[in-house]
């Protein structure tokens, strides 16, 4: 009994639950696709029946129940279940909703075009055939698979005593991993004894011992310095069919060293705002997910109350793709009830990693990802070497009858007195055997050669071809005696699957755990346009509203809400990137972009106060793209309307209330007026309302702590007051200028070269020849080519649009006074000034 029971667990863990770590198969997947491609079912001629197929796998090689093998080529079909579908089937095969296939007697199937890269060379002599069932056929016992099978469609089995689950992967990435442990592996056949090739000896004693010797012995030992490390740098983690996300670098990467590991995965899941509220849409599930039993799960979950704030629930698949639709109360907050789906529901599950596989000596194995890798290689290595020595002895015997006629042909009178002068084919043949020293199959070649072969051209043929097989035999020698050329072959093959099947990774992974999620990372993380108008609405716009921009570029656009409203700023960023709002009485405060309501570019957009705790007569001043990471080395200058600087480390606005702190501290009749990320190496340029400006280095301004006033900028008069401050560099000062508009409607451009390096604190330089005639000065902004129009509005509601060119708006010197932009009365004057750039469409 003891033994007996061993005798079953062995049959079942090696010829039906364990795949072969070399083709990735099971027995009865294996015999699917040689049957198939016995039969001719290839992926270029027309589907047959599944039944067909199915019985001949049954009589033939697989003598169990129909239904298993069927569900088995099911299986191979589906594209929720395979990464990489090995069977083009035609049909019903079945849903992510757990529907049941179709009969077989109603399904169509044929092997799929990647089946062919398992197939390839099987003609050749390449794997070891043994006995099917009943001895009446041969059957492959490992396929030639020049694909990396078992990791790209991974596996699942239970056994007796052991289980296997090896998740699928991307195929660009499971290849550009080979091809790194190829280019760090040497193999090294191990020094000849008594058996030592010859080189100098005939070409045919070298062909026949070189074929006649052990593949595994050619091939050479293979070693690798590529780490597992250097492996999971390539390889992101498992790639599922179904897409979704997945979690937890540090435990795919566990999984990936011990052969045991688990993988979390949640389906794709996104907030939107519709006219009814707030839906949950569903795009992409976890691997393995039932679709229906999952939406009767969430039906139940709403029913007991354990979630609340769903509405409705909907189903919207179809063709296109998958899509479940979650409609949200009113009340309901749509980040708490999509956590609560994650935690109680299948919209989140776990994948446990057991890479466990037969190696290449039959043995069941947990394996590592480089031991299943260099498993694979060292079976590519003997197919590789195998279909040499089958190419090689081809090449040899097709040479040997060419040799043969070509003696016949330099002999061809005394070969036709020979023959005619033979009573019968036999007699010929020996005496052809004794005469010109040829073997059997070269006189038998000549007897059976046709008179047409005898013509010039037809000699030259044979010439021509005997050349090319003696190139083609150098090269095959050349493979068989040089180990490392084999890898290269390898490498060659492996990067035309690249080219043929590679793909984009359909399942995203995001490295932190779950347990430290934030709400952030529920929110997909996508370029974003963020508008702030003068009467302070904010909103979050999709960039397609606008032609791209770099991240946090161009200050203020000229775009019109509605009559007495206008975009004041503007900035690109992603929705995970951190936005700092400073505000007129020193404050600052931090939001998320993704914080910021989506709308559509017409709507008027959500009002500041309503996401800010802002007080009494209290604006936002300035709106900062700020990137956590990247940003660190920077600095935050500040400018204030009484000519007051301080610059201040990123760092020191990482930990902000919700209800802002202080950026800096003013004097009572003092307010901010300007905010701009600096490197710390820039030049500041403060412009005040009588026409001064001066320039300095932002070196002159030690970084200070945030509660602090600053330093003095600029001496300023009783009467006058910073309106516009600028941060330049010098590849800015080569193409960008300072526009100049006047209360009285004159303007001009100056290039910033005009403007000297001065020492902070001074009283500066003029900007312009101020005077009655021109006014004071209402607004100086930085413009360069990327801007199109200047909008100038006056007080009694006068507004002009004009084109930034030097016809326009000339490009004159410092000490000019500009030329007339717009006619005023002497009552009215410039009161505000906005730029648009090209980029704007409207």
């Amino acid at each position: 009994m003891k033994q007996s029971y061993l005798d079953y667990a062995m049959s079942v863990i090696v010829a039906r639950a364990l795949p072969d770590v070399r083709d990735g198969l099971k027995p009865v997947h294996r015999r699917i696709l040689y049957s198939m491609y016995k039969s001719g079912i290839h992926h270029t001629s027309s589907y047959k029946k599944s039944a067909r197929i199915v019985g001949d796998v049954l009589g033939k090689y697989h003598p169990h129940g129909d239904a298993p093998v069927y569900m088995a080529l099911v299986r191979l079909a589906q594209n929720f279940s395979m990464r990489y579908q090995l069977i083009d089937g035609q049909g019903n095969f079945g849903s992510v909703d757990g529907d049941s296939p179709a009969a077989m007697r109603y399904t169509e199937a044929r092997l799929a075009r990647i089946s062919s890269e398992l197939l390839t060379d099987l003609d050749k002599e390449t794997v070891p055939m043994g006995d099917n069932f009943d001895g009446s056929l041969k059957e492959p016992l490992v396929l030639p698979a020049k694909l990396p099978n078992l990791l790209l469609m991974g596996s699942e089995g239970i056994a007796v005593g052991m289980a296997t689950k090896i998740p699928p992967h991307n195929l660009t990435e499971v290849c550009q991993a080979i091809l790194v442990l190829l280019k760090q592996s040497t193999a090294s056949v191990k020094k000849p004894g008594d058996k030592t090739l010859q080189p100098e000896q005939s070409q045919a004693k070298l062909i026949e011992q070189l074929t006649q010797t052990e593949p595994k012995l050619l091939s050479g030992t293979l070693t690798s310095e590529t780490t597992i490390d250097d492996l999971m740098k390539i390889i992101k983690g498992p790639d599922f069919p179904t897409g979704g996300s997945m979690y937890d670098f540090q435990a795919i990467c566990e999984g990936y060293r011990t052969g045991k590991g688990r993988v979390v995965i949640r389906a794709k899941a996104e907030i939107v705002e519709s006219n009814k509220g707030f839906q949950i849409i569903v795009t992409e599930l976890p691997y393995q997910v039932n679709k229906a039993r999952l939406l009767m799960k969430i039906a139940d979950l709403v029913r007991d109350k354990k979630i609340v704030g769903i509405r409705d629930l909907n189903d919207d698949s179809d063709r296109k793709g998958m899509q479940i639709t979650i409609e949200l109360k009113r009340d309901a907050v749509p980040k708490v009830v999509l956590n609560k789906l994650f935690k109680y529901s299948e919209l989140q599950t776990s994948f446990p990693m057991n890479m466990v596989a037969l190696n290449s000596g039959g043995t069941p194995q947990l394996m590592n990802i480089r031991q299943i890798l260099l498993e694979y290689l060292g079976h590519r290595q003997v197919i590789i070497v195998r279909r040499t020595q089958y190419e090689l002895v081809a090449a040899g015997q097709r040479a040997h009858i060419l040799e043969g006629l070509l003696i016949a042909l330099n002999n061809l009178d005394a070969v036709i007195e020979t023959i005619r002068q033979s009573p019968d084919s036999e007699v010929a043949k020996l005496k052809l055997i004794e005469r010109f020293g040829l073997s059997e199959l070269q006189a038998i070649a000549i007897l059976e050669m046709q008179l047409k072969r005898l013509a010039a051209l037809e000699r030259q043929k044979i010439e021509d071809e005997y050349k090319e097989i003696q190139a083609t035999i150098e090269k095959l020698l050349l493979l068989l005696q040089n180990p490392q050329a084999i890898l290269a072959v390898i490498g060659q093959e492996t990067e035309e699957l690249i080219s043929l099947y590679g793909d984009e990774r359909k399942t995203k992974l995001i490295k932190g755990k779950i347990g430290e999620m934030s709400d952030e990372d529920l929110i997909p993380e996508e370029p974003t346009v963020i508008t702030l108008t003068q009467t302070g609405y904010i909103k979050r716009l999709n960039p397609t509203a606008f032609r791209s921009q770099s991240r946090g570029g161009k200050g203020s656009i000229g775009v019109k809400m509605k009559e007495e409203d206008v975009v004041q700023s503007l900035l690109t960023a992603s929705t995970h990137d951190t936005l700092l709002m400073f505000t007129n009485l020193g404050r600052v405060f931090k939001l998320k972009a993704h914080e910021i309501p989506e709308s559509q570019r017409q709507a008027k957009g959500t009002a500041v106060v309503n996401l800010l705790s802002l007080q009494a007569e209290e604006v936002v001043r300035s709106l900062l793209v700020i990137d956590e990471v990247a940003d660190t080395d920077k600095f935050i200058s500040l400018a204030t309307k009484k000519g007051l600087i301080k610059k201040t480390a990123v760092q020191l606005f990482s930990n902000i209330r919700q209800n802002g702190i202080i950026a800096i501290t003013l004097n009572d009749d003092d307010q901010l007026v300007w905010g701009k990320l600096t490197s710390g190496n820039d030049d500041i340029l403060l412009i005040t309302h009588e026409g001064k400006c001066i320039r300095f280095g932002e070196d002159q301004v030690k970084s200070s702590q945030r509660d602090t006033k600053g330093v003095k900028g600029i001496s300023l008069r009783a009467s006058d007051y910073v309106i516009g401050v600028e941060a330049v560099n010098d590849s800015l000062e080569k193409t960008d200028h300072l526009l100049l508009i006047t209360e009285n409607g004159m303007g001009k451009r100056t290039p910033f070269s005009q403007y000297p390096r001065q020492k902070r604190s001074g009283l500066g330089v003029k900007v312009a020849d101020i005077t009655k005639r021109t006014g004071l000065v209402a607004a100086a902004l930085r413009v360069d080519e990327s801007y199109e129009e200047v909008v100038i509005s006056t007080r009694e509601g006068q507004t002009i649009k004009l084109p930034l060119s030097k016809k326009s708006i000339p490009i004159l010197t410092r000490a000019t006074q500009g030329v007339i932009l717009m006619r005023l009365k002497e009552t009215d004057f410039v009161v505000a000034v906005t730029l648009t750039l090209k980029e704007e469409l409207s």
